[in-house]
């Protein structure tokens, strides 16, 4: 059976100060059909957004985003048991940093933590740990971090279900006649070292993380798929129909498909 790690943003499941629930069943009502074909895993954002739902800091502050984590991560985890549950599906949260990736010892640890999990009909729920820890501890966006844990647990494709439908070939926000590039095998520099420009006000990526996500997998042979997160339609005839109706794959070869 394949793996896959699925990578969800901020924007997708939160909106108006508020867990955006109907976006999130339906992302968990896709999960469910996903794990019939697939071995899956999450990387959630949310917990900074979250937590601003019941306290109202400044995210920017560094502690003021410690805190607003801290009273996030079981608001984000608490909604989406809420929804699991109606599957009768079982959930975990994975918090790590990315120090823990240049361990040998703890990526062994992690990977056999999120195997047994999979193995025991347990779904990984996998988010950054910024709590406790400090700004060189951190990936600082979930884009690398959902990368990593990819290719660290051999997942063989990550998706990544943002606010956008795909990479572009111009700023769709400026541009009428933008067109999705439905393949790339590269990434050029000047690409990856853009200002980053996060849409949402609680995301800390943007275009660019995502790309340097899709980056670090091409230089491993791995791939990633870039589609949105508010119609899911895209990811759902990518992964279950084989059918690449719009979004973006980032893989080695042009004739690649999944």
């Amino acid at each position: 059976m394949k793996r896959i790690t699925i990578k969800v943003g901020s924007s997708v499941l939160t909106e108006k100060n508020a867990i955006a629930m109907e976006r999130m069943l339906n992302l968990v009502s896709l999960i469910i059909k996903l794990k019939k074909k697939y071995e899956v895993i999450l990387v959630s954002s949310g917990a900074v957004a979250a937590g601003y739902t019941a306290l109202r800091l400044d995210r920017k502050k560094n502690i003021g985003k410690k805190v607003l984590a801290a009273v996030g991560q079981p608001i984000l985890m608490s909604s989406y048991k809420q929804l699991f549950d109606i599957y009768n599906t079982d959930i975990s949260q994975i918090l790590t940093t990315e120090e823990d990736f240049d361990s040998i010892t703890h990526v062994d640890i992690f990977k056999r933590i999120i195997d047994t999990q999979l193995e025991n009909d347990i779904f990984p729920i996998v988010n950054e740990n910024d709590i406790t820890t400090t700004s060189d501890q951190l990936f600082g966006d979930n884009d690398q971090l959902s990368a990593h844990v990819a290719y660290y647990t051999n997942s063989d494709l990550l998706v990544i279900m943002s606010d956008i439908q795909g990479y572009y070939d111009k700023n769709p926000s400026k541009f009428n006649d933008a067109k999705i590039i439905r393949h790339i095998s590269h990434i050029p520099d000047e690409a990856l070292n853009q200002e980053v420009t996060p849409m949402h006000e609680f995301a800390t990526g943007g275009i660019v993380t995502k790309l340097k996500a899709a980056h670090y997998l091409l230089n491993k042979d791995r791939k990633m798929f870039l589609c949105s997160g508010f119609d899911l339609n895209s990811a759902e005839d990518f992964l279950l129909h084989g059918k690449q109706s719009k979004g973006t794959l980032f893989s080695k070869r042009s004739d690649d498909e999944f």
